[in-house]
């Protein structure tokens, strides 16, 4: 069984490596996110979570993270290693639940591991 940690060694911390991953990473669009993939050569699946004013206000903005990070931290050990996942959320992505963010990120992030 995995660890369910969300270690700082596991998140994108640098607007380098942001950048890096927005001009260069491949893009996918579903209806609350956009996400952003690439190879990081380390080894480990590190996260970064981009949530504008456009989400809606401070509360509904830290939830949006707080599901995202929640999906990441207990579905990192189906995710494949050594890659790098930028998650911007959308207009809307502030009122969901956690059922409905699985539902989004699983169908993009575990259908480009296989």
């Amino acid at each position: 069984m995995g660890s369910y940690c969300f270690s700082k060694k596991e998140r994108l911390l640098n607007r380098k490596d942001f950048v890096n991953l927005n001009r260069s990473g491949q893009k996918s669009i579903c209806a609350h996110f956009i996400i952003y993939t690439g190879i990081n050569g380390l080894g480990i699946t590190r996260l970064g979570i981009t949530a504008s004013k456009k989400v809606g206000n401070a509360v509904k903005r830290n939830r949006a993270k707080r599901l995202i990070r929640e999906f990441f931290r207990l579905n990192k050990q189906y995710m494949p290693k050594g890659i790098d996942i930028l998650v911007i959320a959308r207009k809307g992505a502030g009122d969901l639940d956690y059922k409905r963010v699985k539902e989004e990120l699983g169908e993009i992030l575990f259908n480009k591991a296989t």
